[in-house]
């Protein structure tokens, strides 16, 4: 999506403009397309948190004083308080900290849409939850495209508008997150899952009990339950 690979068949329009054509300039495409790759944290390399999300701003030739305007953005986007963590070392932050860091350096390019490889990957449950939340405040504070590539079913359900499933390089299934949940033996058959809360209300179903096919969360599970008990 943002150039740096190149297909060698076909082509990748984003925003009407085929980024794999000859003679595109992939610059200008960087700037608009953010690229979060999976465990972030291990690229952070400057002596301050401050000056590691500044480094992608400052290639791209922005101004001293918009550079700063641009991290405390980021950082105030991605819940790190400026004062507390911009002179700290990046190497003494924890693992879901240093992720913060991470995305806080792409978001400073201000980009039009965000790219999260596997955004949870290798977190405890604590930084985990940290981070699905900070997806969803970016998104409501920023109104950007975000593109997850997930493993994460529940993850995906959660956060996901539309869902792309792939299969050996190509989309298999696409749609909302109800509409693709609801074929349960076709994910399984290509190696995926569902949430877990959608596989225990079908075992539920399965059971006698009347639950609906569209469960994706513990939450909405356990108010089905409670009106079934109700009845």
């Amino acid at each position: 999506m943002n150039g740096l690979l190149k297909p060698t068949s076909g082509s990748i329009t984003v925003g009407g403009v085929d980024v794999a054509a000859k003679g595109h300039a992939v610059v200008g495409m960087r700037k608009k397309i953010g690229m979060v790759f999976q465990y972030p944290e291990y690229q952070l390399f400057e002596e301050t948190v401050y000056k590691d999300i500044a480094f992608g701003p400052k290639n791209l030739g922005v101004p001293e004083e918009e550079i700063n305007e641009r991290v405390k953005e980021a950082m105030s986007l991605v819940n790190m308080g400026f004062d507390e963590f911009a002179e700290r070392s990046p190497f003494e932050l924890s693992g879901g900290q240093k992720r913060m860091a991470a995305i806080a350096g792409v978001l400073a390019m201000r980009p039009e849409v965000l790219v999260l490889d596997e955004p949870t990957a290798g977190l405890d449950p604590g930084s985990h939850e940290e981070i699905v939340k900070l997806i969803e405040g970016i998104h409501e504070k920023t109104g950007s495209t975000i593109v997850i590539v997930s493993h994460n079913m529940d993850d995906v359900a959660r956060l996901a508008n539309r869902i792309f499933v792939m299969a050996e390089g190509r989309i298999v299934k696409s749609g909302t997150p109800e509409e693709v949940y609801a074929d349960e033996a076709f994910l399984k058959n290509i190696g995926l899952g569902v949430p877990r809360a959608t596989a225990f209300a079908g075992r539920l179903r399965q059971a006698g009990f009347e639950i609906p096919q569209t469960i994706l969360s513990i939450d909405e599970l356990a108010d089905e339950l409670a009106e079934v008990l109700k009845r």
